[in-house]
C-alpha cells in the first residue's frame, strides 16, 4: 500500500517499537569490527539509534514508545503449552536457565535502554508481558483521545494480528513491518493484511491470529494443526468467518472440512484449547488466569501508560552525548535526537 501522508498525520499518530526486534536485527546486520572507542562491539547501539531516527523521520509520530521483553517466556505461556520457546533456552553451569542471545548483546541493550532515558524516549516493559504484549495493550488503550492512530513498529510476524482499521476512532492500528529492513518498510492496514494472506478482510487482524494457531510457528515452538499450512487456514478462515468457526463445521461434518481435516483437528483438540490465549497478545483491559504451573498469571493493568509529552521536555542532551560517546554512536545519537526534536 502507499505510504501515509506525512503532512496529514504528522503529530498524530504513537510510534510503538518492538526494541528487541530493532536491536536484534541490528547485531546481525553489522559487523562486530564496529566498536565502541575501547574495542567492545557496538553495532546493535549504533543500528537501533540508526533505525529509531530513521522511523522517526519517516512518519513524524506525536509520540515514540520503546516496548521491552521484561520476560521473553512468560510462565502462563509455558503452562499452556511447554515447547514455547523451549529451543531457545540457555543454561548456565549452576543450572540457571535464560533466553540465549550472543555473548556482546546484553551489554548493549542495556546501553540502549540508557540512551532511551536519556533521550526522553519511554521504555515501557512490564511482569509476565514480552514486548509484544506491551504493544498489544499500548496499542488498544484508548484513554488518550489525542492519539489519532498506532503504528507498531516490528519485523515479528505476531504482532499483524494488531492490525485494526477501526480502532482510535478509525485512524486504526497499522503494522510497520521491517522484515525487509527499515529501509524497506511496509505499511501493513487491514486491506494490505487481508491481502497478503488471503484472510476475511471484515477483521483481519483476529483473522491473522486465527491463521497463526492453525498453522503453527517453529521459531516460537508452536506446532499447529499437522497438514494444515497457511493458505488451507486462510481457506478455512474465509469461508468459516473465523476459528472458532472452523471447529464447528469440523464438528457438523460440513463438506467444506475434508474428511483428512476434520481427522487433524480432532486430533490437536488439546493444543487448539490452549493454543488461541498464548498466540493472541495481551489486549488492554484483558487479564489471563493462572493455569497448571503457572500460579500468577498476567494483567494487562499493570503495563504502565507512558507519558505521550513532548520528548523534547525530557531530553537529557549531555547524558545522550556522553552515552553515545562511550559506545562510539555520537553521529546516530545525533540524528535521532534531530528527528525527535523537530
Amino acid at each position: 500500500m502507499p505510504d501515509p501522508d506525512p503532512a496529514a498525520e504528522q503529530g498524530q499518530r504513537v510510534l510503538l517499537l518492538d526494541a528487541a526486534t530493532l536491536y536484534f536485527r541490528a547485531f546481525y546486520a553489522i559487523p562486530s569490527s564496529v566498536t565502541a572507542p575501547d574495542g567492545t562491539p557496538s553495532g546493535a547501539v549504533r543500528g537501533f539509534l540508526d533505525m529509531t531516527a530513521a522511523l522517526v523521520d519517516r512518519f513524524r509520530p506525536r509520540a515514540v514508545v520503546a516496548c521491552w521483553d521484561d520476560d521473553w517466556r512468560p510462565a502462563w505461556r509455558v503452562a499452556r503449552i511447554g515447547s514455547y520457546k523451549a529451543h531457545r533456552v540457555a543454561t548456565d553451569g549452576s543450572g540457571a536457565s535464560g533466553e540465549e542471545v550472543p555473548e556482546h548483546l546484553p551489554a548493549q541493550a542495556d546501553a540502549i535502554a540508557g540512551l532511551l532515558a536519556a533521550l526522553g524516549v519511554p521504555r515501557v516493559g512490564a511482569p509476565a508481558c514480552e514486548a509484544d504484549d506491551v504493544a498489544g495493550v499500548l496499542a488498544t488503550r484508548t484513554g488518550s483521545t489525542a492519539v489519532r492512530g498506532v503504528d507498531v513498529v516490528s519485523g515479528d510476524r505476531d504482532l499483524l494480528q494488531l492490525v485494526d482499521d477501526h480502532a482510535h476512532g478509525g485512524a486504526g492500528v497499522r503494522v510497520v513491518w521491517i522484515g525487509k529492513g527499515v529501509g524497506n518498510a511496509e505499511v501493513v492496514d487491514g486491506a494490505a493484511l487481508a491481502e497478503r494472506y488471503d484472510l476475511p478482510p471484515q477483521h483481519p487482524g483476529d483473522a491473522y491470529a486465527d491463521l497463526a494457531v492453525l498453522r503453527g510457528d517453529p521459531s516460537d515452538g508452536l506446532p499447529g494443526v499437522a497438514g494444515i499450512g497457511e493458505k488451507t487456514a486462510a481457506t478455512l478462515l474465509r469461508r468459516h468467518g473465523d476459528l472458532l468457526g472452523v471447529l464447528q463445521a469440523a464438528l457438523d461434518g460440513d463438506s467444506s472440512v475434508t474428511p483428512a481435516q476434520r481427522r487433524r483437528l480432532a486430533e490437536a483438540a488439546d493444543y487448539l484449547d490452549v493454543a488461541p490465549r498464548v498466540v493472541r497478545v495481551l489486549r488492554d483491559g484483558e487479564a489471563v488466569e493462572p493455569f497448571g504451573d503457572d500460579t500468577a498469571g498476567v494483567d494487562a493493568a499493570d503495563v504502565p501508560t507512558p507519558d505521550l509529552d513532548s520528548t523534547s521536555s525530557r531530553l537529557d542532551e549531555a547524558a545522550v552525548t556522553a552515552l553515545a560517546e562511550r559506545w562510539g554512536a555520537r553521529s546516530p545519537a545525533e540524528r535521532l535526537v534531530a528527528a525527535l526534536t523537530r
